[in-house]
C-alpha cells in the first residue's frame, strides 16, 4: 500500500527496517547475551542440586529473579543458594540493560535509515 505523504516509507518499511537493524545488533553482542543467560542457567541448576528442587522449579526461579520478578513462591533456604540467586539477579539487570540498549539502537538505526 503507498505512502499517504510524498516520500515517506510506510509503517511496514518501518518494521522491516527495524528488524533488520534489530538482526545485525543480535549478531554482534550474541556472544555476550548467551554468556550472561549461561550464567543464569548454570546457576540455577547449581540452586537446583543446592535445594533439592525440582529442574523446572529452579529454572522459573532462576528465571522469575532474573527478570528481577521475584514472586517469592520459591527461596533458596541455603546461604550458598542464597549467593547464586544474587548472581542471577545482578545478571538479569546486565540482561535487561543489553537488551534496552540494543532496542535503542535498532530504532535509531531505523529512525536514520528513515531519515534518507
Amino acid at each position: 500500500m503507498p505512502s499517504k505523504v510524498g516520500n515517506e516509507p510506510s509503517n511496514r518499511q518501518i518494521r522491516r527496517l527495524f528488524f533488520i537493524a534489530l538482526a545485525k545488533q543480535l549478531r554482534v553482542i550474541w556472544p555476550i547475551l548467551s554468556g550472561i543467560v549461561s550464567i543464569m542457567i548454570i546457576s540455577g541448576l547449581a540452586i537446583w542440586r543446592i535445594e533439592d528442587w525440582r529442574i523446572d522449579e529452579a529454572l522459573y526461579f532462576t528465571f522469575v529473579t532474573g527478570l528481577t520478578i521475584g514472586y517469592g513462591d520459591f527461596t533458596p533456604k541455603h546461604v550458598s543458594a542464597r549467593v547464586l540467586a544474587v548472581v542471577i539477579g545482578f545478571a538479569g539487570i546486565i540482561l535487561t540493560g543489553v537488551v534496552a540498549a540494543v532496542t535503542v539502537k535498532a530504532l535509531n538505526a531505523t529512525d536514520r535509515g528513515n531519515a534518507e
